[in-house]
């Protein structure tokens, strides 16, 4: 029989998390952790029991008063979990493996209407593949298996045998979850889909070519400085064409195997498609050439039920009003954490991100949200969102260097990349989102706008071919609307004093004056 409330000491360390002070009592997932040792990425908060009469937050411990006290048995605490704290398969899925079916039995025996009852029934059933000796239920209102209240549902779908409607945003070989929280509730509000079609469509045809064309490369060249590296143009030039192809063709393996391609022509050096060893990422010892992990990717043999699962789920999701954005975190980010190839996974994650906002509409047509600029901008935000999902479990993953140098994984693992809690990830791409959509897009139209003012100004001012006055309007720009000495002794040294003031202050009452 499980203990569901043994800690060591009167003031206890729980895996990791603060401290507990003497009374308190661990409830839901927390006490299925513990009496079951479970070995298990663990949620961002855990819930206990305190011993005041109000509901407090005390750093990553959520403390409910006593009258929420769950029963100590298996269903007490199972309850208590899908109704407090939602879904976490990840826990669930490991709870399930340590116990035995017929205390899942008992429970539906014990309660055959209970709308948690058969929750927890349907749950075990799709995620161990195993049928319990149950008949199917007759009675009893079809009920919501994900909590709208506490997380982002997907489309609903009927099981009549647990008369439970599941709304999972996945399957079993690929489902993370999104907790409901009150920024992204505000963000999903602010219809960033409308806001952006609404400022388009008050622009110029030609301006919002020109922005999107702009937008476009310099995306391109943000997704390599993210991975350090810096490109020809050509390469910038040919990567920004599939940017802007995103969403056109739908996804599958073969089209991921493709980008990689794009992205890394040359095979002289990697070999393409889906691994067949392990994989990190991180350094290596400088001594030993040891594998220095910050990430260690899925297992080669899991990759294509992986993926399969990540492109079925979107697949999924794209029939429904899930939002764009979410379904972009999910699927983006779930791949990278993949990591399915040898190399140009980052590339390709932030591919991900553009392709679902277009092919799910969210984009307006013709435009490419520069969200990889954003990101290059919160690079230390970012490298924070992806360390949350990869720092938590390397200590669950058994490994062993191999003669390359690389890891190889001795345990299972593909849980730990099916199953995870997308939140801070979500929350962090509808920020980059949204600052795309609110401060970079009318930026760079009223960029346009202002340059092209200038421009009409300094041909119709001077005889100057348009090479030259781009490049003067870009050096103005530069350097706060003056000519740099190198710019009037080099390049312009043949305007005279009176040409280089009048276009000085036309640069100063067009960019710095009202629009």
């Amino acid at each position: 029989m499980a203990n569901y409330n043994h800690i060591e000491s009167k003031l206890s360390v729980f895996h990791g998390f603060p401290l507990l002070p003497e009374g308190y009592a661990l409830a839901g997932y927390s006490a299925l952790v513990q009496g079951h040792q479970l070995k298990i990425p663990l949620p961002d908060t855990l819930v206990a029991i305190g011993t005041r009469h109000r509901l407090i937050d005390e750093g990553s411990w959520r403390i409910f008063t006593p009258r929420y006290r769950p029963d100590e048995t298996l269903q007490g605490h199972l309850t208590f979990a899908l109704k407090y704290e939602g879904l976490d398969l990840c826990i669930l899925s490991a709870l399930f493996r340590s116990v035995e079916p017929g205390e899942i039995t008992e429970i539906v025996q014990n309660e055959p209407t209970g709308s948690y009852s058969r929750r927890i029934w349907f749950l075990y059933e799709w995620l161990t593949g195993t049928e319990l000796p149950l008949e199917d239920a007759t009675r009893g209102n079809f009920v919501e298996l994900v909590s709208a209240k506490l997380q982002y549902p997907g489309p609903p779908r009927d099981s009549r045998r647990h008369r439970v409607r599941n709304n999972l945003p996945g399957n079993q070989a690929f489902c993370p979850l999104i907790r409901r929280t009150a920024k992204l509730d505000e963000l999903i509000a602010q219809n960033l889909s409308e806001v952006a079609t609404e400022q388009t469509g008050k622009t110029h045809g030609d301006l919002l070519s020109r922005a999107a064309a702009f937008l476009l490369l310099k995306d391109s060249k943000a997704s390599y400085s993210i991975e350090g590296e810096s490109p020809p143009h050509n390469r910038l030039e040919r990567w920004g064409r599939v940017i802007g192809q995103a969403g056109q063709r739908k996804l599958s393996i073969e089209e991921l195997e493709a980008l990689q391609e794009a992205v890394i022509p040359d095979h002289r050096f990697v070999v393409p498609g889906l691994r067949f060893e392990g994989g990190f990422v991180g350094e290596h010892d400088r001594v030993t050439g040891m594998p220095l992990p910050d990430h260690i990717s899925a297992r080669a043999e899991d990759l294509e039920s992986l993926i399969g699962g990540m492109i079925d789920s979107y697949e999924q999701l794209l029939e429904s009003d899930y939002d764009p954005v979410l379904a972009a975190t999910l699927i983006a980010f779930g791949f990278v954490f993949i990591h399915p190839f040898e190399d140009g996974n980052g590339r390709i994650h932030r591919y991900l991100i553009h392709h679902v906002l277009a092919e799910t509409g969210f984009v307006p047509k013709g435009l490419v949200f520069p969200v990889s600029a954003v990101i290059l901008e919160r690079i230390e935000t970012y490298r924070e969102v992806l360390e949350h999902f990869s720092k938590r479990r390397l200590d669950l993953i058994e490994w062993r260097p191999t003669e390359k140098n690389n890891v190889e994984v001795l345990n299972e693992t593909a849980e730990l990349y099916r199953f995870f809690d997308a939140t801070a990830q979500a929350e962090f791409l509808y920020d980059c989102v949204a600052e795309t959509v609110n401060v970079t897009l009318p930026e760079e139209v009223d960029y346009l706008s202002r340059y092209d003012q200038l421009n009409t100004f300094i041909k119709n001012y001077l005889d100057m071919p348009d090479r030259m006055v781009d490049l003067l309007i870009r050096f103005l720009h530069q350097n706060n609307g003056r000519f740099s000495k190198r710019a009037l002794t080099k390049e312009f040294a043949e305007l005279t004093d009176a040409e280089r003031e009048a276009i000085e202050q036309r640069y100063e009452s067009i960019f710095n004056g009202e629009s």
